[in-house]
């Protein structure tokens, strides 16, 4: 495999950690870049270029749990709360649990009718744009003081209500950070406390549907193409790590508006290259 190709693997990486969970789409960012420029599908079978995606996603997921370590050695019991005397009312992993039951059923009752109609450039620019006005909507009716300030104080009605909501980023370019963002700063939460909760719920079934996908397709993972899949998957874990800390930062500040009008503007730029 020569280096053009693993600096192909590093661009493709690095898209999807920048904006897998950014607001904006990991989807439709793949579309333009790998399928109207880079085409994976080139050098890789069509199989193997699916599993490649799924390892680099696997690179994202790994950067979140680095980022919230602390969190999830706390919920999984594995350390007391060094906050636990204080604030005894910290995040409980059945919280996190009941966050993602809605999407997980539905996801696994219409993987194959999803995969099959609704993963095509059509489908993800409709995604992209209800999506991108769900956001502005979450702008415009945010209450300026929220009832939820941290990710401690969601309650168990709220995290039910924003995987109900998680449930619309199965139709592909909706987002599945942008859903439930949106959805919590419309429940009385705060963007950070939305955005830390997005970023947890994320990793449980992100890493399951990853798993189970490359499971399915381990065959194709072939020494020759390995190279290829290292280069992606640490340039995913690279840049989502930086685009993690980065946004979690900003997201009070700048909220949701930005990304939805960024959103717009690539749903047009698919349709004007693509149609």
């Amino acid at each position: 495999m020569d280096f053009l190709t693993i600096v192909k693997a590093i661009i493709l990486g690095l898209v999807e950690g920048l904006t897998e969970f950014a607001p904006v789409s990991s989807t439709g960012h793949m579309i333009i870049v790998d399928d109207m420029w880079l085409k994976s599908g080139e050098f890789l079978t069509k199989y193997a270029a699916n599993t490649f995606k799924v390892v680099i996603q696997l690179g994202s997921i790994l950067a979140v749990v680095v980022v919230f370590k602390d969190r999830f050695i706390e919920m999984l019991g594995l350390r007391r709360s060094k906050n636990a005397a204080s604030n005894p009312s910290r995040l409980k992993l059945t919280q996190v649990i009941v966050g993602l039951i809605p999407a997980g059923v539905l996801g696994v009752l219409f993987e194959d009718y999803i995969d099959e109609y609704l993963f095509s450039t059509g489908t993800v620019l409709i995604g992209l744009v209800i999506g991108a006005i769900f956001m502005i909507l979450a702008d415009i009716f945010a209450k300026k003081t929220p009832k939820t300030e941290t990710v401690d104080q969601i309650t168990y009605k709220q995290a039910f209500l924003i995987g109900l909501i998680q449930c619309f980023s199965l139709w592909p370019g909706f987002s599945r950070s942008g859903s439930t963002i949106s959805g919590g700063v419309l429940l009385g939460m705060s963007y950070r406390a939305a955005a830390d909760f997005t970023f947890i719920m994320a990793v449980p079934i992100m890493c399951g549907a990853s798993l189970l996908s490359l499971l399915k397709n381990w065959q194709y993972m072939t020494m020759d193409s390995l190279p290829f899949f290292i280069a992606g998957f640490l340039s995913a874990f690279v840049f989502a790590l930086i685009s993690i800390r980065f946004f979690l930062k900003l997201i009070n500040k700048i909220k949701l508006m930005p990304f939805a009008i960024y959103r717009i503007v690539l749903a047009a730029v698919i349709y004007f290259i693509y149609f």
